[in-house]
């Protein structure tokens, strides 16, 4: 374990075992979010421990402790893996070294209720036990795009001459598209846009003004590419841990939280009005521009994940894609 590993541990304490090693008949997780408590990533999160916590009195509960001030994000999937954390919101787009394919979900055309209908949920599950030792247990933020988000007009989806911040999970399509890219912190991306640093940068199109970024963008492009993908994750040994009732209110809380995703589309409609009374004007591709917008975002991103695992990449487009 790392200094900070060590520290994180310290931290978080003691386990719910007691000193004979019999488990206590109500458990309590400890909990971490990627994202800062009471923003638009971490809201469903927080809507899952109430409900939990509510409903899971004298079998399981559930502590949040923080967000990125109590695990930094890009340490979160290790922290949860190790067994550090007990359970984690968290994004593929933040632990690509632990699950290298895990670009595929974002690239998702259907929802998680179709997912579980059709064995893409258990084959998630399986990946994500193989490689990272946690439980995929929910995933939020369907029917949530990503947009580009630009502090100059654009006309086409041409992006040369454009330095455009970026992660990974759109770095494949900007950068076909002719973008020059720059990988910088959330945390720094305001003052980039500031200092004219960047010109733009990908986000889903829902949080732009959680960060205060309105006051720096001047356009969103449209249509939106991709899906939202906050995944809530459980260490694969505390989750054995727990008996059946246990796991099968933490499981019903996962089946409560998913139904809310149709609430985006709400949200994304409010968030864009939102979004036009702060200033942000709208560019929209149409026609052949339109097309080759969505293409480039999907063949680049399924590209990226056949070149890591061709045989997993065919099963998860498979199931993830209409």
């Amino acid at each position: 374990m790392t200094i900070r590993s060590l520290a994180t541990a310290a931290f978080f304490g003691a386990s719910t075992f007691t000193a004979a090693g019999v488990q206590a008949e109500e458990v309590t997780l400890k909990a971490v979010t990627a994202f800062a408590t009471g923003t638009t990533f971490s809201r469903d999160f927080e809507a899952f421990v109430d409900w939990v916590n509510e409903n899971g009195t004298g079998l399981v509960q559930i502590d949040l402790l923080g967000g990125p001030e109590a695990v930094p994000p890009f340490e979160l999937g290790n922290a949860v893996q190790a067994g550090i954390v007990d359970i984690a919101n968290n994004t593929t787009a933040y632990y690509p070294n632990l699950l290298p394919t895990g670009d595929a979900l974002h690239l998702a055309q259907n929802t998680i209720q179709d997912q579980r209908a059709n064995g893409c949920y258990e084959l998630i599950d399986s990946i994500h036990q193989q490689q990272m030792n946690v439980k995929y247990l929910a995933r939020v933020g369907d029917n949530m795009n990503y947009h580009l988000y630009l502090a100059k007009p654009l006309e086409g989806p041409d992006l040369t001459g454009l330095t455009i911040r970026t992660t990974p999970v759109y770095r494949a399509m900007f950068e076909k598209l002719g973008a020059t890219l720059v990988r910088t912190a959330p945390g720094e991306v305001y003052t980039a846009l500031e200092r004219g640093a960047i010109d733009g940068y990908g986000w889903p199109s829902q949080g732009v003004l959680d960060l205060g970024w309105h006051e720096q963008t001047a356009y969103r492009v449209d249509p939106g590419f991709y899906q939202v993908d906050v995944n809530f994750l459980v260490n694969m040994d505390r989750w054995n841990d727990l008996s059946a009732d246990q796991q099968a209110l933490l499981e019903q809380a996962a089946t409560w939280i998913e139904t809310q995703n149709e609430e985006n589309i709400a949200r994304n409609q409010a968030e864009a009005e939102a979004q036009a009374e702060a200033g942000i004007e709208t560019v929209t591709f149409d026609g052949a521009d339109k097309e080759l917008w969505a293409e480039t975002a999907q063949s680049e991103g399924w590209g990226e994940v056949m070149e890591i695992d061709a045989e997993l990449g065919q099963q998860l487009q498979s199931c993830l894609t209409k």
